[in-house]
């Protein structure tokens, strides 16, 4: 993967042999439950496969990250009918089939930070017909299923998510993507119309303004996942990043020292600095995968640990010069690459502010 890495980037080609390779060795099914013939394997473990694919290839990573925190979803109980997640969870065992969920929308943004989707679910005697208009689709290309927030024509409407085969009639693909980084995730954008699934489908759902109470622990679960996974894609960029700048520090002698750069207290006083944000990361993603923060602990981890990784690249920059921004060495691409790690929910201001609410409301009358 780290071999096809630069040319996925230039090219902004989808993964497509990475994700085989990965079927191949069984790793597409290692987040799914084991009485469905999955791995189901720990947050620990999917963590260091997501942190090793990063080092490597991070938008194959970020592709597999979204499959394994659905499959660990689908691993908790009442989450969505027995029939889908027996059907999702037994085809990503045999097939290697991947899902992702379709949320973000033109007029919406994020949902995240509020609002009805315009998608629309239309009941029928025979099914759920779907119309829609979706953003940032990540691996779209290489989905088998396709988790569509959306919302029903009843009133009032039901909003949540309806399964969709990717190979259902009515969906078309508008190749969008073209961002500064992680160019590799096919995150395009995804029209929907008259796509017909069966009444089953309505994977979870329920009537505006009646949905059902929060589960404290499954949402800390759901965010110590999050923050395990995702954040380890941008630490992993971070590393890679350090692993490229010692190899070139050791190995640049410049005419006026006579010896390497590695060897100056001050290369290695900044490269020190660097050592202890990462110090950082690993101390706050081996606690996530525990399952050890609260809700809002995990999404201050999550900005945290992105943020600790942007100023890592941002410090080998500086030590290399000309020489990191130069793209036939591959610091420049991974300094685009871990700067996406910021669009990722939950954002700082989000993270931040739920944090201060807790703290200065607590107590109040």
């Amino acid at each position: 993967m780290a071999e096809n890495a630069e040319q996925t980037d230039r090219t902004g080609a989808f993964p497509h042999q990475n994700l085989a390779w990965l079927r191949q060795q069984g790793l597409l099914s290692l987040a799914t439950a084991s009485h469905y013939g999955g791995g189901g394997a720990s947050l620990p473990a999917l963590q260091a496969v997501i942190r090793a694919i990063a080092l490597a290839e991070p938008s194959s990573a970020l592709i597999v990250c979204m499959h394994y925190l659905h499959h660990l979803r689908l691993r908790q109980p009442a989450n969505w009918p027995a029939s889908l997640v027996r059907q999702v969870s037994e085809t990503a065992v045999t097939e290697g089939a991947l899902i992702n969920s379709l949320r973000v929308e033109p007029e919406l943004g994020s949902p995240a930070r509020g609002g009805l989707p315009q998608t629309l679910a239309r009941r029928t005697a025979t099914g759920w017909v779907l119309n829609g208009h979706k953003l940032y689709t990540t691996g779209i290309e290489g989905l088998h299923w396709l988790a569509v927030w959306a919302r029903s024509d009843d009133e009032p409407p039901l909003v949540g998510s309806w399964l969709v085969p990717k190979s259902a009639p009515g969906i078309r693909i508008i190749p969008s993507w073209d961002h500064l980084g992680m160019r590799g995730t096919g995150s395009h954008e995804v029209i929907l119309k008259e796509v017909t699934v069966p009444l089953s489908y309505a994977a979870a759902v329920s009537p505006l303004g009646h949905q059902p109470p929060a589960d404290d622990r499954a949402a800390a679960l759901s965010a110590n996942a999050n923050t395990a996974l995702l954040a380890a894609i941008y630490d992993g960029i971070a590393r890679a990043a350090t692993d490229w700048l010692t190899g070139w520090l050791q190995q640049r002698i410049p005419a006026g020292t006579g010896k390497p750069l590695a060897t100056l207290p001050r290369i290695q006083e900044q490269t020190g600095q660097m050592e202890s944000l990462l110090l950082v990361n690993s101390t706050l993603l081996e606690r996530a995968a525990a399952e050890g923060f609260t809700t809002v602990g995990a999404g201050l981890a999550k900005n945290t640990i992105t943020d600790n990784a942007i100023t890592v690249v941002d410090l080998a920059l500086r030590l290399s010069g000309n020489y990191g921004l130069t793209r036939r060495n591959p610091l420049e691409r991974h300094y685009r690459n871990v700067l996406c790690g910021r669009v990722h929910t939950p954002q700082q201001d989000s993270a931040w502010l739920s944090a201060g609410r807790q703290r200065l409301e607590a107590g109040l009358p």
